[in-house]
Order: structure tokens, then C-alpha cells, then sequence
């Protein structure tokens, strides 16, 4: 059984970042679709993209759809 901290760990270690052109910050996440996060600040945009993540699995916990295994890889 995954944790649900354990799995928005995980897809925080997967996390990609990037500068936008106005200097805030994106962040994805590779197999999570959907999940998009920004923020004025790395700082800012990892919160917010734990948000989005917690947010994303309640959706699809809610209408049934299979939330996809992440790991990191060694």
C-alpha cells in the first residue's frame, strides 16, 4: 500500500523545473498529466505543486481512475 505522503515524495524527486520568461517558476511532473504548478519562487512553486498533486490524486481517486506508479530511478 502507498502512503500518500510517500507518493507526493516521489513525484517531487521527478519534478522538472523551469524559469518562465517573466522569472517565476513551472514545475511538472514526467506521468502525472495534468499536473502543473508555478510559483514566484522555487519555494513557492514546490508548495504549490504538492497542492496540485494532493489535489490530482483526490480527482481521480473521486471518478475512479488508476493513479499511475512513480519511482525514482537508481
Amino acid at each position: 500500500m502507498i502512503v500518500l505522503s510517500d507518493y507526493v515524495q516521489t513525484a517531487l524527486k521527478l519534478a522538472e523545473y523551469d524559469t518562465l520568461e517573466d522569472g517565476s517558476y513551472v514545475a511538472t511532473v514526467e506521468g502525472l498529466r495534468g499536473v502543473i504548478a508555478i510559483g514566484d519562487s522555487i519555494e513557492e512553486c514546490r508548495r504549490d505543486l504538492i497542492e496540485v498533486i494532493e489535489g490530482w490524486i483526490a480527482l481521480r481517486i473521486r471518478f475512479g481512475a488508476k493513479i499511475p506508479m512513480i519511482k525514482v530511478s537508481q
